[in-house]
């Protein structure tokens, strides 16, 4: 069924010069359903993207431009060759035509064949004189599929403090549970959420998927202790009372039942590398220190500065006097110079953060992990943010992704993301995605895309409207495609793409030809094409993490009860009556359990000890996810131990304490990393795991 066609719907040309710059004149929230874009929408998403479309005139102009341009266009900014085979763009070269391609390793070849990997400078010759110069990405034809199946922890790491961290989870105590897990359970991964560094100022926004910059990580997370230069610091009394402090913090969270504080943590954590940034580096760390300068070049120097920017004039550069908004001018030159201990600081701190990142991944690693930390990449960043202010030209001004009214949310989502603009990204050969991946990549043995869906096209928001009145922008997914397993490749990481809710027909099928995992929900694997019952283990698929939850969903023990329904009802959330939506809450959970016990599934512990009926059916749950061809199999850590909170419930703000809960069990008491270690409960579910030899 397609919608009636609204009377600001887009004019034929209209339509034709936003299909000319990949932008959407209607969008289908279900397969038998069409809703138009509006013109408004349209037309400021056409303005983002640098196209005059305000006036009939102006389009006709628009598209008369374009046309012209594409005719006259030998080749586009950016082709993509996989494997080493000739791009197909070239195919539509004048016969006759003469190549030239300058390589990333330095030679210049006069054909397409077999070339390495890498990104080139490509040249074309037409015999009419005409030239053309585009970005050459050659990418291996997938990335190879994993050997053998791994099982490993979800966990969010600010909810996991030990009896050593700083009143939130840190570094220290990611490396911990790498080489516990890695020697103790047989784990083969960890994966945590996004690490990147967060907007300052207090509050800060707790939630770690809107970042000021994914190209760094938050030094929030650093473990004190663990830096070498806390054995020399100056003032020692002084740094003795910040651990005094953290200590009140760790217990306020761990024994009186208070939210974690990541501004409270910063605060005493800030000082304390106050300290440490007095303390001269050795030359052994000092070189080190220099090339990781070197190595980072422009993009810490920009983050650096933007931070010691942040420091003065608060952390929106929208706000900033007019001369520093711009990262190259005169002014913002001056002003780095005048900062540039401040700046060094920054830049000091990106690298103990980055050197602890990599000692967590090396902990796993050498504790038998064949994945090690799998890091999460956000789909955007804050606006006001480090990224947003050295990358303006790549991002699209007055935009910000969302997604598109659906069955679930009538009136569509804003995220206040600016996104990335298709036509710059193409035009720099996707150097600021390269970038981005190469940095992650540093201490990443398998990168999680959340939303991944977003390297084929975004919903764009123009600021002031409603999501509603949005539409989608498409992107060449086939060289984002190939600048991810380029750089994942290189990395020898894995990807996985988190493809979970509503994807247009062909995403997943084009990620699994590339050897991009995908993420499988137990609760959402239905038959939704047949009969809708629970989809049985061996019809799931295999390229894929399969878990049991994920962080914006209840945990296990709470789907189970059906205690997720009345949190909801609580707070206010639910759309239809309490018994309503209790009833549907436990047939859906019943059917599932139905399936679980005509399997087989439904027992004691992996140990033959007698077990509560809630902790022999989370059991259940995960011998289900092994019966399935699943490559990777994950334990969301909370699951455990019978934790009953989620750690983001979607719909709230500050009627909920997202991104703030410790780990606690059954009983809502915080759970140490020391307690995991320990919990019988949770050795009896991971030896579900590895009693079935994966």
């Amino acid at each position: 069924m397609t919608a009636p066609r609204p009377a600001d719907a887009p004019s034929e040309d209209l339509s034709r010069l936003a299909a000319l710059h990949g932008v959407a004149t209607s969008y289908s929230p279900s397969p038998d359903r069409t809703v138009a874009a509006s013109a408004t929408a349209v037309t400021l998403t056409l303005a983002a993207l640098g196209v005059d479309a305000s006036t009939p005139g102006a389009v006709r102009a628009a598209l008369a431009a374009r046309e012209r341009e594409q005719a006259a266009r030998l080749l586009p900014p950016t082709v993509v060759g996989w494997g080493g085979s000739p791009p197909a763009a070239l195919a539509a070269l004048p016969e006759g035509s003469r190549l030239r391609i300058d390589t990333e390793q330095g030679e210049t070849r006069a054909s397409a064949e077999q070339l390495p990997p890498g990104v080139h400078r490509l040249t074309a010759t037409a015999p009419d004189g005409r030239t053309a110069d585009a970005h050459l990405i050659v990418a291996p034809s997938r990335l190879p599929t994993p050997t053998g199946r791994s099982y490993g922890l979800l966990v969010q790491l600010y909810s996991l403090l030990s009896r050593r961290s700083w009143g939130m989870g840190d570094l220290g105590d990611l490396a911990e549970l790498a080489g516990w897990a890695g020697r103790s359970l047989g784990a083969g991964f960890v994966q945590v959420n996004p690490l990147h560094a967060a907007v300052p100022g207090a509050p800060t926004d707790p939630s770690p998927y809107r970042p000021s910059s994914r190209r760094f990580p938050d030094p929030v997370h650093l473990r004190i202790e663990d830096v070498p230069e806390t054995a020399y610091a100056e003032d020692p009394e002084r740094l003795r009372a910040l651990l005094e402090r953290s200590g009140r913090l760790r217990a306020a969270v761990l024994e009186k039942g208070a939210l974690i504080d990541r501004d409270a943590v910063w605060e005493l954590k800030r000082e304390a590398l106050e300290l440490l940034h007095a303390v001269p580096l050795g030359p052994g760390r000092r070189a080190a220190y220099c090339d990781f300068l070197a190595e980072q070049g422009q993009a810490l120097e920009d983050h650096a500065t933007w931070c010691a920017l942040a420091e003065v004039h608060g952390s929106d550069w929208h706000r900033w006097p007019t001369g520093l908004r711009d990262p190259r001018s005169a002014d913002t030159t001056r002003a780095r110079n005048g900062l540039m201990d401040r700046v060094d600081f920054w830049s000091r701190l990106a690298w103990l953060t980055d050197t602890q990142l990599t000692a967590a991944q090396r902990a796993g690693r050498e504790a038998g992990m064949p994945v090690g930390i799998v890091h999460d990449l956000a789909v955007g960043v804050h606006p006001g943010g480090a990224d947003a202010w050295a990358q303006q030209e790549y991002f699209a001004a007055g935009m910000s992704v969302g997604a598109p009214p659906d069955a679930f949310n009538a009136r569509g989502q804003d995220w206040g993301l600016p996104p990335w603009r298709p036509d710059r990204l193409a035009e720099s050969g996707y150097a600021p995605f390269r970038e981005l991946l190469r940095a992650l990549f540093r201490y990443a043995g398998a990168l999680r895309i959340d939303h991944v869906m977003g390297l084929f096209r975004l919903w764009w928001v123009p600021q002031g409207h409603p999501p509603t009145e949005g539409t989608y922008v498409r992107y060449d997914a086939e060289a984002m495609l190939a600048v991810l397993v380029l750089e994942a490749s290189r990395a020898g990481a894995l990807v996985i793409g988190e493809d979970l809710g509503t994807v247009e027909p062909g995403v997943r099928e084009a990620l699994r030809e590339r050897g991009v995992l995908g993420t499988s929900v137990l609760w959402f694997e239905r038959d939704w094409e047949g009969d809708g019952r629970p989809l049985p283990p061996e019809s799931w698929r295999a390229d894929c993490l399969a878990t049991a939850t994920t962080h914006d969903l209840p945990s296990t023990a709470a789907r189970l009860t059906g205690e997720h329904v009345e949190l909801r009802d609580s707070l206010g959330l639910l759309t239809r009556p309490l018994e309503t939506e209790r009833a549907e809450a436990a047939a859906d959970t019943a059917e599932w359990l139905s399936l679980l016990s005509e399997l087989g599934l439904l027992h004691g512990t992996g140990g033959g000890t007698d077990t509560s009926s809630e902790e022999a059916e989370i059991q259940a749950v995960h011998r289900f996810l092994l019966r399935t061809p699943a490559r990777m199999v994950g334990v969301w850590l909370p699951d455990g131990v019978g934790d009953r909170r989620p750690q983001n419930l979607p719909g709230t703000w500050d009627q909920y304490p997202n991104w703030r809960l410790p780990i606690a069990d059954a009983q809502g008491r915080p759970v140490t990393l020391e307690d995991l270690a320990a919990s019988p409960r949770l050795h009896a579910l991971m030896e579900v795991l590895r009693d079935a030899g994966t």
